[in-house]
């Protein structure tokens, strides 16, 4: 591969360029030869042939015909800065993409043809802080329409560390002392859990970047030079769904790899057009909205990702809306809840109030909205939901996600009515002090609760 090639350069550079061309055509043919062709797509783990856990330094172009990189330059370290992101063999055992899956995929995320995603969704990925750090069990997360989604899977990385892992005491410290190791199982469980539920328990389809393109641009579809490059692999178990995306996993977490659209890509081809169409209603054709010069998520996104179902909306079961159609909301309870708080909402409007299904997850894990800024709210107490005595008085985890936020605040909440300030509660303001709006959220799940930032000063 061009691994060898640039340690040489390093040693002799008078290796011209045409001598090395050679022999990595030499390699290519050989290893064509050895590519192992008869794996089929429903082949349940797809992950060993061709050697796909290719790392970033050893990217080969991998459509057999050798490409010096740069303007016919070998890499040098100096030129190399902005980092490749891995691209798996053509010759993998996926499907490739074809016109009419790009072009679906395209309608169902922006309703046509023509948009493409801005440049805050082509630069997020999944990424964590330090190992062994305050923030180590949390992802890095962006600004921009993408944001939601990583904060979403955050909370199923939360779930996977606190409450899923063998052996582990469920506690603060030991979501602190995780290790790079574990970070990545932890990725790679929550990925593949919220893809396996999307697939309703049946299939998953993971997407993969190769080097070939397998559509071309057309009067009706503008490329944009990664959808074409798709393959799709279908996975048969959920445990296959895992491994295939840790073995996988520098595809979604490395720079320049357009990690989070690579997932919401395999979030709908897991979900099918078909299944996608019925979850929708006539409030929500598609799942992307436009808004300053980006896209945000629509609810049908974080719904499909909390539930596994695109329902556009976060009421319980079906209600009417205005015209008399049907709204579709949340059929059932999920490992992880959703809050939402904004401070020009009426409490009225009854379409816009959060159901019980979304507010009282079997976890005590909550992707939070507020203001429009998604944020993540936990306990690590696994009885939290189930037991009122518990839910008298007890610890939530706050993670916004913010730069200034060098670990997740802990609040505590206290249930208990006090009376004397009910009266105050209904305008925000309790003896002259304003409730940070994190209050006012935790207020939609518990209503007259008092909370205790333990030192910390109430921010957002």
């Amino acid at each position: 591969g061009t691994m060898q090639v640039s340690d040489q350069e390093q040693s002799s550079r008078e290796l011209d360029l045409e001598e090395i061309t050679r022999k990595i055509s030499f390699l290519d043919k050989w290893r064509e030869i050895f590519s192992y062709r008869g794996l089929g797509t429903n082949n349940a783990t797809p992950q060993n042939h061709d050697g796909n856990h290719v790392s970033a330094d050893e990217t080969e172009n991998a459509t057999g015909i050798p490409q010096p990189r740069g303007q016919g330059h070998l890499p040098s370290s100096s030129l190399c800065s902005i980092p490749k992101p891995s691209i798996i063999s053509s010759k993998s055992a996926g499907s490739p993409i074809s016109l009419a899956m790009a072009t679906k995929l395209r309608q169902s995320l922006f309703g046509n043809t023509v948009h493409v995603f801005s440049y805050d969704w082509k630069k997020a990925y999944f990424r964590f802080h330090d190992p062994f750090s305050d923030l180590a069990f949390t992802l890095e997360v962006g600004k921009g329409g993408a944001r939601s989604i990583q904060m979403a899977v955050q909370g199923f990385i939360i779930k996977d560390l606190l409450f899923t892992r063998k052996g582990k005491d469920c506690n603060f410290h030991s979501l602190c002392a995780v290790s790079k190791q574990e970070q990545e199982q932890a990725l790679a469980a929550a990925l593949a859990g919220i893809l396996w539920a999307a697939g309703a328990a049946e299939k998953a389809t993971v997407c993969l970047v190769t080097a070939h393109t397998y559509v071309t641009s057309s009067p009706d579809y503008s490329g944009d030079d990664f959808t074409e490059r798709l393959q799709l692999f279908e996975l048969l178990e959920k445990e296959a769904t895992e491994k295939f995306i840790y073995d996988h996993l520098q595809c979604f977490k490395e720079e320049g790899g357009h990690g989070v659209i690579l997932f919401l890509y395999s979030l709908i081809f897991s979900r099918t057009f078909e299944r996608l169409q019925k979850d929708l209603d006539a409030s929500s054709t598609h799942l992307l909205q436009p808004h300053a010069g980006g896209f945000l998520c629509r609810q049908a996104v974080l719904n499909m990702i909390l539930t596994g179902r695109a329902s556009p909306n976060v009421f319980n079961g079906c209600q009417k809306g205005k015209s008399q159609e049907i709204l579709h909301g949340v059929l059932t309870r999920s490992d992880v809840g959703y809050l939402w708080w904004g401070k020009d909402t009426s409490e009225d409007d009854r379409l816009s109030q959060v159901g019980s299904r979304l507010k009282t997850p079997k976890l005590p894990i909550w992707l939070c909205s507020i203001n429009g800024n998604s944020s993540v709210l936990f306990s690590t107490n696994r009885q939290l939901l189930s037991d009122w005595k518990v839910e008298r008085r007890f610890d939530l985890y706050f993670y916004g996600g913010q730069p200034p936020q060098k670990k997740p605040v802990q609040l505590t909440v206290d249930t208990h009515s006090h009376h004397w300030e009910r009266n105050q509660l209904g305008d925000g303001h309790v003896a002259g002090r304003r409730f940070s709006p994190v209050e006012m959220l935790i207020r939609t799940k518990w209503r007259e609760a008092t909370i205790n930032w333990n030192g910390t000063i109430p921010f957002f």
